[in-house]
């Protein structure tokens, strides 16, 4: 069983202010709702879209979910 998606974009935290990565998962880390336990990318992506956060883009969410599945190759 792969992890979460919540727990892999975690190690993106604490990164550069000007990184778009680092902001989504900042911002992810404060949603205390965030679906922390899926590994769909229907939910989170619905989440996201719904939420309209402006640290939490859908652009960077795609970058960070490719990297998430080539990963759990």
């Amino acid at each position: 069983m792969r992890q979460s998606f919540y727990l892999y974009a975690l190690k993106y935290r604490g990164g550069q202010k000007e990184d778009k990565k680092a902001r989504f998962a900042n911002s992810m880390f404060n949603h205390h709702d965030f679906p922390k336990a899926e590994t769909s990318f229907d939910k989170i992506s619905l989440y996201i879209e719904e939420l309209a956060d402006p640290e939490m883009l859908a652009t960077v969410f795609d970058e960070i979910w490719e990297q998430y599945i080539e990963d759990s190759k």
